[in-house]
């Protein structure tokens, strides 16, 4: 009981200490606050995505199920209903596979029209993530049968706002598609399948056995390993089972199974917080790591205040000293003060933690996963714990070996003036300094590597022009209003909803096709040229299809290089025609004008189709990646893809050219023009092209700001180090100054001597810094665009503001020693 009354009077006695320098606690408890701060809000982020299990039992033993097909050179290639029966009914390594797929449904019969999105999954694959509904029950292996009768099961979050959490829901009807579906289930609130985290209806994938073929790699697939079954051994059963696969089941037509053959199909497994997490893991270490050099910087700096606030003690720990303290008290209650310096700065910087949490989840930053999860938890506190704990030692520890140095208690009995304790001090703050320079040159190179980077982002070209005047909409005409077998009915509903969206007051053009740049919605499929010749074995290389309207490129502004843009005559006569993209024609034909009247088709028995226009490259996977090859369709096409009959798209976006892109009067005004052509007709996902253009560049501004962010703040901590090192250095030569100018000294002469004494502290950080930073950026080469790690522009500009901003911390108290007056500095000593 005696030791925590003693404990808490020496606290109590430093906590007054504290208080009457307030300028000194001030600036250092603000200082630990920031960096800890944001050392926990990225720590949050980094546990919550990337170090936490996903939130599924056994969560280890789930894998996402992926294929390379090397002979195509397609890396990921997602699996196909072919493989997913064969792995399901003879796959010995798994309790089971399920396969999945994003959707959106019409919901009607209740108020304005909805576009919900959902999934299509298989009756395995919610059991496999453990999930237990919370009324009703899951899809049964007879509610994917084709044919079964519609059923549906909801996200809680959908159950509570459009049922309003009534239980009685169960086993009532919801209008989907134009088809009543039986409601079935209802999901806990707190499931998130994987990351898809607005899908509110989910519906059986129903594939159908008897009709399956070779090929349609469109889907996703997850598994769930048995106990003591490694993933390794999963790929090889997968592997072994695949041309059992090729040889169960039919090639569709125009195709064979060689074809599939020579795609060299093969397992390419991982686990699936992989899938869930993506490639966000490299920027968020990149952050940790840069938040940390912030903190070592923070630390540095305070930690010289820590030794100047030791010097300043000097007499009253001599005092101390002489008194009896030995060198361990006068050393713990340097660690304790440097303890609580850093609890109260730590317990600050978990606010402001929070308070920054709290803005990154509300504004959503785009492709942050589990971004639901992100929170101060337990794990959280005890990084934020050890944290304060590392910080405090740090900062304490200093100051404390510094005092050590001394040997013994002497030179504070003397006045603490030893000349060797002098310098030592002298050289520890000068090392700090130096560290301080170096670490924040680092983070300014990679944050200057960024600007580099996103500017070289905004140079290409992405295909389209003036994207914030493109509002754009996905909308779906179902089946159950105009059948398939009426292509023309259909194709014509389609331009009389865009023959009225043209006519609204302010709009230059409107246009549709089932995919717009960078929606990621667009399909790919093998293309043969007829003037390349193939084996029965050779595959030709995989494009990009879009099914597009006349004007489709006029009103995206996307130019044409050379021939035509499709008619409406192409359409209704199903004319055998397509465009290319720029890149694809000069891959096969060199110049786009040769491209013209060469033909080209999908499978052997489709017809071949005449190229009648080349159209400008557009990046649909963000301007971050190269410009894939593409292939133009019109929206009704004759046979295709091995299809006999006439097939038109319903699945299609709309984009309206018009200064009032952005406005939600005119979204009222283009929804009331949809619903005079069809009230049942809801609009999906309204929004900007430059918003999918803005989103395309997130990683990389994301990464940006917060890199900037640490960047300023290691440069103004690196200023304040200078600046407080050059100013203590004065303050202990006054008298040297008096002298030296009593002696004839010029103040120019005092005034450059500072400056030089900040400038080699500078130059000696700068070339650290520089070395670190030629290292770093090439492990972290990958985050660039266009840009090399070794960029000598943002290099030499680095150097440049650093050096300009320390010949200003060193410049301002150099002058202040220039005006001292000789005899006055004489006489204060």
């Amino acid at each position: 009981m005696g030791i925590f009354t003693s404990l808490w009077d020496r606290l109590r006695q430093l906590a007054r200490r504290l208080a009457h320098t307030p300028v000194f606690t001030a600036v250092t408890l603000l200082t630990l606050a920031i960096s800890i701060g944001a050392n926990t809000a990225i720590f949050s982020v980094v546990e919550s995505v990337l170090l936490k299990p996903l939130p599924y039992p056994e969560a280890d033993r789930l894998v996402g199920v992926w294929y390379t097909a090397p002979g195509v050179n397609i890396k990921e290639l997602n699996i196909a209903p072919f493989l997913y029966f064969i792995d399901r009914e003879q796959a010995k390594t798994i309790v089971d596979i399920g396969g999945y797929d994003g959707d959106s449904f019409t919901v009607t019969g209740a108020g304005e029209p909805e576009q919900i999105r959902g999934l299509d999954v298989t009756s395995g694959t919610l059991p496999i993530l453990g999930v237990h509904p919370v009324l009703g029950r899951l899809f049964s292996e007879a509610d994917d049968k084709p044919g079964a009768a519609p059923t549906v099961v909801l996200s809680h979050g959908y159950w509570r706002k459009k049922f309003g959490r009534n239980a009685a829901v169960i086993g009532s009807m919801i209008q989907m598609d134009g088809k009543p579906h039986q409601i079935i289930g209802v999901l806990p609130a707190d499931f998130h399948f994987l990351d898809y985290d607005q899908a509110d209806l989910f519906a059986p994938m129903q594939w159908d056995r008897s009709k399956t073929k070779l090929g349609n790699f469109s889907d996703h697939a997850i598994a769930r390993l048995k106990p003591g079954v490694t993933m390794a051994q999963m790929s090889a059963e997968m592997a072994r089972l695949i041309p059992i696969a090729i040889r169960s089941f039919p090639p569709p037509p125009g195709f064979s199974p060689k074809l599939i053959e020579a795609a060299q199909v093969a397992p390419n497994l991982r686990p699936l917080k992989q899938d869930v997490v993506g490639n966000v893991g490299n920027v968020l270490w990149v952050m940790m790591g840069s938040l940390g050099m912030v903190l070592l910087i923070a630390c540095a700096n305070v930690a010289n205040l820590l030794l100047v606030r030791v010097e300043g003690r000097r007499q009253e720990l001599a005092i101390r000293a002489a008194l009896g303290a030995g060198w361990g008290r006068i050393a713990a209650d340097l660690l304790l003060e440097s303890l609580l310096l850093g609890a109260a700065g730590s317990l600050l910087g978990l606010a402001l933690a929070d308070v920054a949490l709290r803005s990154l989840v509300a504004s959503a930053p785009v492709g942050l996963p589990r971004l639901h999860e992100i929170g101060i938890d337990p794990a959280v506190l005890l990084f934020t714990l050890a944290i304060a704990l590392f910080t405090s030692l740090l900062i304490g520890a200093i100051p404390v070996l510094r005092y050590a140095g001394a040997g013994d208690a002497m030179g504070l009995r003397e006045g603490g003036r030893g000349q060797s304790q002098s310098r030592s001090q002298s050289r520890t703050r000068n090392a700090l300094v130096v560290l301080q320079v170096a670490l924040a040159l680092v983070l300014l190179v990679c944050s200057g590597l960024m600007i580099q980077t996103f500017r070289a982002m905004t140079r290409v070209d992405p295909g389209f022009r003036d994207p914030d005047s493109l509002l754009t909409f996905r909308m779906y005409i179902p089946d159950a209003t105009i059948p398939d077998s009426e292509p023309d009915r259909l194709l014509r509903a389609e331009l009389a909803i865009r023959d009225k969206l043209a006519a609204l007051s302010g709009v230059q053009s409107a246009t549709f096709g089932t995919s717009i740049p960078m929606d990621g919605r667009a399909s790919s499929d093998l293309l043969y040229a007829e003037d390349r010749s193939y084996s029965e074995s050779q595959l030709p290389p995989v494009r990009r299809f879009k099914f597009v309207a006349p004007g489709y490129l006029a009103t995206l502004g996307t130019p044409l290089i050379a021939g035509r843009d499709f008619t409406w005559a192409d359409n209704y006569q199903r004319a055998p025609v397509a465009m290319i993209s720029e890149n694809f024609a000069r891959e096969y034909w060199h110049d786009p004008r040769q491209a013209i009247g060469k033909r080209i088709r999908v499978g052997n028995t489709d017809p071949w189709r005449e190229i009648v226009g080349v159209v400008a490259n557009t990046y649909d996977e963000g301007v971050s990646e190269e410009a894939p090859s593409e292939v133009y369709w019109p929206l009704i096409v004759g046979p295709f893809e091995g299809q006999t009959k006439d097939t038109a798209q319903r699945y299609l976006t709309y984009a309206i050219r018009t200064p009032n892109a952005a406005s939600a009067t005119f979204l009222n005004e283009v929804k009331r023009a949809v619903w005079s052509v069809n009230a049942g007709l809801p609009l999906a996902n309204p929004d900007t092209l430059g918003h999918l253009y803005r989103k395309s560049m997130a990683r990389t501004s994301f990464t940006l700001v917060l890199l900037s962010i640490a960047g300023g703040m290691a440069l103004l901590l690196g200023v304040v180090g200078i600046f407080g090192v050059v100013s203590y250095g004065i303050s202990q030569r006054t008298r040297e100054i008096g002298i030296r100018m009593a002696l004839g000294a010029q103040r120019r002469e005092i005034t450059a001597m500072f400056v030089r004494q900040g400038f080699v502290l500078t130059a000696i950080g700068v070339a650290f810094g520089l070395a670190a930073s030629a290292a770093t950026m090439r492990l972290l080469s990958s985050l660039l665009y266009h840009v090399s790690p070794l960029d000598p522009l943002t290099y030499g500009s680095v150097t440049a503001i650093i050096i300009a901003v320390a010949w200003f911390a060193c410049y301002l108290p150099s002058r202040k020693a220039a005006s001292i007056e000789p005899v006055e500095a004489l006489r204060s000593e």
